[in-house]
């Protein structure tokens, strides 16, 4: 009985432990509805769809890399300096006393760049190459810009605030690299040392229908985890 009694108190101060740890942790971020990520809360709410919208939806259809100037040199796509939003908007009276325009005015005058938050955040064992993408897709392939982008980053042009909507999973990479793309396409603009983008042990080959040269993606580990 003595025993019996014992173990109770142990059971139920073990709970009230668990209880109280539970209580104390941190809260989880709020996750989308289709578990794609958390819900990356903006300092200042950027409207793509105003920007890089279609004209008859009021857009502007601004090319993704004359903000995002690295994507078709560099591994990052990087985030436009604020002097660049300053420099279109500074002439745009007709939007100067909008909420979202006097809050970015707010970060130039205190001389602060706008602490924007990574939406597409992989791990830092992945390493994905914006560069290389953009070469295939755009330049070779001769394909929109806003449609090799929306590959990855999907539909952004219909979005205000960027969230993801693609899985940017291994497998989700990975079936892509397992896919035929066409090497140069037409219109498209070939690109010196082919065997370096996309040999890899994945020998271009020519198909029967287009003769069109297709090659597979790299499917070697140390490509994507360095």
């Amino acid at each position: 009985m003595h025993r019996f009694l014992h173990m109770s108190v142990l059971l139920t101060g073990l709970f009230a432990a668990a209880i109280g740890f539970a209580a104390e942790s941190p809260q989880p971020v709020s996750m989308t509805e289709d578990s794609l990520g958390p819900l990356v809360e903006q300092p200042i709410d950027f409207p793509h769809n105003r920007h890089a919208g279609d004209a008859d939806k009021g857009g502007m259809q601004i090319d993704c890399r004359y903000c995002h100037t690295y994507a078709r040199r560099s591994a990052v796509a990087g985030i436009p300096p604020l002097q660049k939003c300053i420099g279109c908007h500074q002439s745009i009276e007709s939007v100067r006393e909008t909420p979202r325009i006097k809050k970015l005015f707010e970060y130039w005058d205190a001389k602060k760049p706008v602490p924007w938050k990574k939406v597409h955040d992989l791990p830092d064992f992945v390493r994905f190459n914006h560069e290389r993408h953009i070469k295939r897709f755009v330049e070779q392939q001769n394909r929109p810009v806003q449609e090799a982008c929306g590959y990855c980053h999907g539909d952004v042009k219909e979005m205000t605030v960027a969230r993801r909507s693609k899985a940017l999973s291994m497998g989700w990479c990975a079936s892509c690299h397992e896919k035929d793309h066409p090497v140069t396409a037409e219109g498209g603009t070939p690109i010196g040392g082919q065997a370096y983008w996309y040999g890899f042990q994945k020998p271009a080959v020519a198909d029967a229908s287009s003769g069109a040269l297709k090659a597979k993606g790299p499917n070697d580990c140390w490509q994507c985890h360095k």
